[in-house]
């Protein structure tokens, strides 16, 4: 009888970045702060548009969502490859690659079903703009 393959992954080994130390404190540092303007970017269009009161139309309230899951979306991996440049061991473990492919699968999808929302507002806006108070309110946005 033949012997099935029982070998288990128990982590990933990143290579082929850079082998350079210079390089890699290099590309630390400008991750770093592409990831810094990014979440305080969008961490302040979804303060503004909670906290002004002239920001709560649908699309505004459909941007701070997409402002939220871009947050989260850049927050899943970026944190583990700046923290892996400046490391000489570079491992991911199995679960913890598992779980960045779902988070970034979910959220990415959440950002397509909100980009499919919000070019409907001007949709209906435009070639229905009787029924788009009826159609184009906060409550029904929050629930679909």
């Amino acid at each position: 009888m033949e012997e099935a393959n029982r070998s288990v992954v128990h982590e990933f080994i990143f290579q082929g970045l850079c082998n350079s130390k210079e390089l890699q404190i290099f590309l630390f540092l400008s991750f770093s702060i592409l990831y810094l303007m990014t979440v305080v970017g969008n961490l302040f269009v979804v303060l503004l548009i909670i906290t002004d009161p002239h920001l709560h139309s649908p699309m505004d309230f459909l941007l701070a969502n997409l402002s939220f899951v871009g947050f989260c979306l850049s927050s899943v991996t970026t944190p583990k490859l700046t923290t892996d440049l400046l490391k000489d061991k570079k491992t991911i473990s199995f679960g913890g690659c598992m779980s960045q492919i779902l988070c970034v699968h979910f959220f990415a999808g959440n950002e397509m079903v909100l980009l499919v929302t919000m070019s409907y507002d001007p949709y209906m806006a435009i070639c229905k703009p009787l029924h788009y108070s009826s159609v184009m309110d906060r409550q029904k946005c929050i629930w679909h």
